[in-house]
């Protein structure tokens, strides 16, 4: 490994009084990983080419009560998370692990069906792998579904809502330690991290289908523990109206290499505090359930819809 930043040599006076100099610990772990990650993903599209050219446009993340989605699309390929070696898996109920290849409608999409979150133990670098291997395979716009606790007044279980910004540093940043060029650059602008156009397009979708939406901001947690009444009142009070355990690094990955990002979370419960009914998983994957139908059918026109921007 060829060291050219000498900012990054840390020097080191001895007890003889002489100095003398090593790179900095954090460096060279950072640079290793780096080097680790390109190496991975290049890994990955090679196994993924030997197994499928297809090149999708829409790369689609998909959240509770979407998991069957994929199922009913026109599958081209399939791609198992165990057929790509050292790939995080999802260990969480509800979460299948492959990558799916098809199209909806016309539109050729990768599917994601198995998220990754941070509190399962993995480094957030490998919580977005997923996300930035799907770009390299040529999705241009990543779209994001998650099951969340609602926070926004009136929400109710079982609302939709279209995700028009994101509080998301209460977990580490993907991008943390020296930038990957090859990916994007060091200061990626996060003004517009959930593409208007997109937005408008998902609206536009409600609408045709004559589904409810709502819109708002959505903040992710660390997890696993759900979040307690006064982190609630506080998130409220700093924006949020949903919150959960995913998207918001995922969304923050994609815009890193230039990817537009679109989001609609489905409120599977109200958040602690604002309900007396305590929260459980289980829970929450059955208020995704009821509302599977609608959910997907809003995915699929907003998908048909995004396509048309996005050529």
């Amino acid at each position: 490994m060829r060291i050219k930043e000498v900012r990054h040599i840390k020097v080191i006076r001895l007890p003889n009084g002489n100095y003398t100099f090593s790179l900095t610990a954090n460096r060279l772990k950072f640079n290793m990983k780096n080097m680790e990650i390109t190496e991975k993903l290049q890994n990955y599209v090679n196994v993924i080419r030997q197994k499928t050219d297809f090149v999708p446009q829409i790369a689609l993340v998909l959240g509770s009560g979407l998991g069957n989605y994929a199922d009913g699309i026109r599958i081209e390929a399939t791609v198992s998370y165990e057929d790509l070696p050292d790939f995080p898996h999802s260990t969480v109920q509800g979460h299948a692990g492959r990558f799916v290849f098809g199209y909806v409608g016309e539109v050729p999409v990768v599917i994601m069906q198995g998220r990754v979150h941070y509190y399962e133990g993995y480094d957030i670098r490998d919580v977005v792998m997923p996300i930035r291997l799907m770009g390299c395979l040529g999705a241009k716009v990543l779209f994001l579904t998650n099951a969340a606790g609602g926070i926004m007044d009136g929400m109710q279980a079982g609302d939709l809502m279209v995700i028009k910004d994101q509080i998301a540093c209460l977990v580490p940043s993907p991008l943390a330690g020296p930038n990957l060029d090859e990916l994007g650059p060091r200061f990626p602008d996060m003004s517009a991290i959930y593409t208007p156009a997109l937005r408008d397009a998902i609206h536009e979708a409600a609408n045709e289908e004559q589904i409810a939406v709502k819109e708002g901001v959505y903040i992710q947690t660390a997890g696993p523990q759900y979040e307690t009444p006064a982190e609630i009142r506080a998130f409220k009070a700093i924006g949020a109206d949903a919150v959960g355990m995913s998207t918001g690094c995922e969304a923050i990955a994609a815009r890193h290499m230039g990817m537009q990002v679109c989001g609609i979370s489905c409120i599977s419960n109200l958040a602690a505090g604002i309900s007396d009914k305590p929260l459980s998983h289980k829970e929450v994957q059955e208020a995704a359930d009821k509302v599977a139908a609608d959910f997907s059918r809003l995915v699929t026109r907003s998908i048909e819809k995004i396509a048309g921007l996005t050529e």
